[in-house]
């Protein structure tokens, strides 16, 4: 148990880290958007690369920041029911959820991108637009990376939810 609490420990500490990183990623799109905005309707004239940078910084925050989210549970729910179940319900369904759906789906992608990210990165992969960015093996690094933190994220999900749907009562030691 306490190897268990160890290791969920770990993946959250980690996710946390990642996170509070990604965050400041936020501040920098807005800069980089403001920039954008500025020079193209003001003065007349834009850069590809910073349009380029523009999605890139989207990317990276929404693949690097996905588990992060999971882990406060702020992501989208598109379902009517959910939000008047009791606490174990919700508990059974994210057990099932996370075993059935997020962990293998999680890694489908981190096995099937893994010759996508090599080839990008054997190639020296650039953008193929005159003035784009380059090194965009970087981005594409960012789609297994992502998604194996969310793979992470999804086992304690997975096991946090197994306590509480099994002991609904009991508090939690290592929430």
């Amino acid at each position: 148990m306490k190897v268990l609490n160890g290791l969920m420990h770990g993946i959250d500490w980690l996710n946390e880290k990642v996170g509070q990183g990604v965050a400041w990623l936020n501040t920098l799109l807005v800069v980089v958007v403001c920039y954008d905005v500025f020079t193209r309707y003001l003065l007349r004239r834009s850069v590809v690369a910073i349009q380029e940078l523009e999605w890139h910084l989207f990317a990276m925050i929404f693949l690097l920041g996905a588990a992060y989210t999971l882990k406060y549970d702020r992501h989208v729910r598109v379902d009517v029911f959910y939000t008047n179940f009791s606490p174990r319900r919700k508990a059974m369904i994210n057990f099932f959820g996370s075993l059935v759906f997020l962990i293998p789906f999680s890694l489908l992608v981190v096995w099937s991108s893994k010759n996508f990210v090599i080839n990008s990165f054997l190639i020296q992969e650039t953008s193929p637009d005159p003035g784009g960015l380059p090194a965009r093996y970087i981005l594409k690094a960012a789609i297994p990376v992502g998604f194996f933190l969310v793979f992470l994220q999804g086992i304690v999900l997975t096991i946090r939810s197994l306590r509480e749907w099994l002991n609904p009562n009991q508090e939690q030691i290592d929430a």
